[in-house]
């Protein structure tokens, strides 16, 4: 089977974990924390970084540092992982939903006025798959109403918008450190800001909400803290971020040449006017002509060997959200179409290019006339 993702570790991530073990820094008090925190904050332009155990914590200390209240409304995006919808829902705020962009598949930045409300006290940016969003219009929209901005640039190491480092725009960003991510620490995430204030209640919020005496609380916070352990790790994958990010925009550009003959895919665009795609994921979403969907295509690629993972599914359409009562009788066309449409192939740090012809010929396989026809129902 070929691995829809696997990570590199073949740089100074041993030669830094095993300092960490030798030394007996193995908790969050251990000094690669810190410079883990200072190295990344530095990479994205960014005043204060705040290390957490994974992306979902960095999203719910984002919201809480903001002292967003129960009632706030946040627009988003429906198409993203329950992560930043959870996040908001667990403050006691609305998440109030916005529809992608169909080439993109970034929240579509046009639907965010008509969504406002007088509730209305912060937008959540969530940049998906390889393309940032028009951060220019989130700005202006931002200005305009007076609204906070959080941006989750988990899936954007290394990407900019015009120029400027995604994780540096708004009040407050994040990202995580998952295994799939273009540098990881197993888990783990981070919180980002310039302002200091802010950094100062994260860290107290990220910590139990110490007072100036140990175990006195006058406040309920977390324990997000990320350990030396993984922050070793980051400091090693982060010495690599050019290269892998080279990696990621060969891998994708190799893909998208070898596919471009299939008319029966849709494939997000190598660029646009203030960005050049990235590639975390090589993603792909069937064309109206295809007479299956996303499942039936992973069903048979899996067969001949391929991993693959589905696209995000909507949160006006999770389970969990309808029996709370949300998002009731919403519908968000191209987000839905995205998720029953789309998937993505490998596409992981360590892929081989002999690996990525192999998936090439299976996908193409799999739209040879002799081939078109759904296996089962769908």
């Amino acid at each position: 089977m070929i691995p829809v993702n696997e990570p590199l570790l073949d740089g100074n991530e041993r030669r830094y974990v095993t300092e960490c073990i030798d030394s007996g820094w193995i908790s969050s008090e251990g000094p690669f924390v810190e410079r883990f925190e200072r190295e990344l904050a530095g990479r994205v332009e960014r005043r204060h970084g705040i290390a957490v155990c994974n992306g979902t914590a960095a999203l719910e200390l984002a919201i809480a540092g903001l002292g967003l209240q129960p009632g706030d409304e946040v627009l988003m995006p429906t198409f993203t992982i329950i992560s930043c919808a959870a996040a908001v829902i667990r403050r006691g705020c609305v998440p109030v939903l916005v529809d992608s962009d169909s080439k993109t598949w970034n929240m579509d930045v046009n639907q965010l006025e008509g969504r406002i409300t007088p509730k209305t006290r912060a937008v959540m940016v969530v940049h998906i798959y390889g393309l940032p969003v028009d951060m220019d219009a989130i700005a202006r929209v931002a200005r305009k109403h007076g609204l906070l901005v959080i941006e989750d640039a988990s899936q954007m190491l290394g990407q900019t918008f015009r120029g400027q480092p995604c994780g540096s725009f708004g009040d407050i960003s994040t990202f995580s450190f998952y295994p799939n991510k273009h540098i990881t620490t197993g888990e783990g995430g981070m919180v980002l800001t310039n302002d200091e204030g802010l950094a100062a209640r994260c860290r107290s919020l990220r910590n139990l909400c110490f007072s100036s005496r140990r175990f006195i609380h006058e406040e309920l916070g977390y324990n997000f803290r990320m350990s030396n352990l993984q922050a070793a790790l980051g400091v090693a994958q982060l010495e690599r971020l050019d290269e892998f990010v080279a990696r990621k925009r060969q891998m994708g550009n190799l893909y998208s040449r070898l596919l471009s003959d299939l008319d029966c895919l849709e494939m997000m665009p190598l660029s646009t006017n203030y960005a050049e795609n990235i590639f975390w994921v090589f993603g792909a979403v069937l064309h109206d002509s295809v007479p299956f969907e996303a499942s039936e295509a992973m069903a048979r690629l899996g067969s001949r060997q391929i991993a693959t993972r589905p696209f995000f599914w909507p949160m006006h359409e999770q389970p969990v959200f309808r029996n709370m009562g949300l998002f009731g009788g919403e519908r968000y066309p191209v987000a839905e179409r995205l998720a029953r449409r789309g998937f993505y192939i490998p596409s992981g740090m360590a892929l081989q290019k002999a690996q990525m012809e192999m998936v090439v010929t299976a996908v193409k396989e799999l739209f040879s006339a002799d081939n078109y026809q759904p296996t089962r129902a769908i």
